[in-house]
């Protein structure tokens, strides 16, 4: 029998409107809310689950 390692990769996303002088400082308002844990994706968040093969190893 062979191994295969499969990658189970889940899409979360959430839009979050902030208010600021230009596009550069909202993003850097949301990473900051983001880093500090304001901001918390969970499964109401979930988008998408892709399943693939990355690579084949002999067993």
């Amino acid at each position: 029998m062979k191994k295969y390692s499969i990658e189970v990769l889940e899409v979360l996303s959430r839009i979050v409107e902030v208010e600021a002088d230009d596009e550069d400082k909202a993003t850097e308002r949301v990473r900051q809310m983001y880093r500090k844990c304001l901001i918390v994706l969970d499964d109401s968040d979930y988008k998408v689950t892709e399943i693939s093969v990355k690579d084949e190893k002999s067993g």
